[in-house]
Parts: C-alpha cells; sequence; structure tokens
C-alpha cells in the first residue's frame, strides 16, 4: 500500500501509567462561548474525567479524533477534555467548525503537561517543536488515571472500545 505520509514511530516514552496520580495543572480552558483558567481539580468533582492530548487544531489527527469521540457521545458518561498546544482563538474555532459545543479544550501552547504526563514529542523533528503525541488518560475523582492509551507511532488512533470500558466501570 502506496501511503501519501510517512508511518513515523514514536520513542518509548515513560508516560503517566494506570494506578498513578495525573499531574495537576491549571491552564485556559475553552469551550463555545470563552475561555478561562480552571484547574484540573474542578473537573474531578464531576469524574471520570477524560484528557484527550491531540496535535494541533486544523491537523487531520485531531479533527478525525474528535469526531469520533463527538459520534460516540463521551460526554454523556464523563467529562471530556482536549489537550494540545493550539490557542485558545484555534480552540474555539475548532469546537465551531466541528460542532463540539460539548467538549473544551484545554490550550497548552508551551506543551508543559504534555511534558509532565510524558507524552511530548518533537514535530517533525524541528528543534524546540514539540506538541503532545495522541493519548488518552482516563481519570476518577481523586485524580488516579483508571485507563491509559498512549501513540507509539504517528498516525495511530486511540482505542475507542477499550477506552469506553474504562469510563463505564467507573
Amino acid at each position: 500500500m502506496d501511503l501519501e505520509f510517512d508511518v513515523v514511530e514514536f520513542e518509548a516514552t515513560d508516560h503517566v501509567a494506570e494506578g498513578e496520580t495525573a499531574p495537576a495543572f491549571t491552564r485556559p480552558l475553552v469551550n463555545d462561548e470563552y475561555w478561562e483558567d480552571v484547574p484540573l481539580a474542578a473537573l474531578l468533582e464531576e469524574p471520570p474525567v477524560v484528557l484527550v492530548f491531540h496535535p494541533m487544531d486544523g491537523s487531520f489527527p485531531a479533527t478525525y479524533v474528535w469526531n469520533e469521540i463527538a459520534d460516540r457521545e463521551w460526554h454523556e458518561s464523563a467529562t471530556v477534555v482536549g489537550v494540545s498546544i493550539s490557542t485558545p482563538y484555534a480552540h474555539k474555532r475548532l469546537i465551531e467548525s466541528e460542532g463540539l459545543e460539548a467538549y473544551r479544550l484545554y490550550s497548552d501552547p508551551s506543551n508543559e503537561i504534555a511534558r509532565e504526563y510524558g507524552v511530548a514529542h518533537d514535530l517533525d523533528g524541528m528543534a524546540g517543536i514539540e506538541e503532545p503525541r495522541p493519548a488518552v488518560f482516563v481519570l476518577d475523582g481523586e485524580g488516579v488515571v483508571e485507563d491509559a492509551w498512549v501513540a507509539t507511532e504517528w498516525p495511530e488512533f486511540p482505542e475507542y472500545d477499550e477506552i469506553e470500558a474504562a469510563i463505564e466501570s467507573l
């Protein structure tokens, strides 16, 4: 099969694993109307919380992942939020263009959250430019990781059925 893009294997990562407490953070959380700084701890009050790390808004993988999550209506069973290096303005456009009003997206242009979770990677070998590799963490109300999926290559997409089972088990 002749793919129009290269499949890139990621280096191994020491990411946050099941049974560990997820790192706390506060960043701008964007919805379809506005954004404000919101700590992860505030979201944990309505568990389970699903953190979806994704590439920059507008990229095929980000759009595909969010459309799949929306089609599966994860917001009905969990507090689902995205995390990427995109700005609040880009997040607002993604929410509006893809009809993602049921979801909110953390803006982390410094990629610090991805580094804390162990899912940062250099973007296409460009020095000093990084973004999160695709990853999904399902957290309970105490912030403990109940399920973790982290991409091992690009492009790779979450194990949606397995993540849904983890959400339903909480």
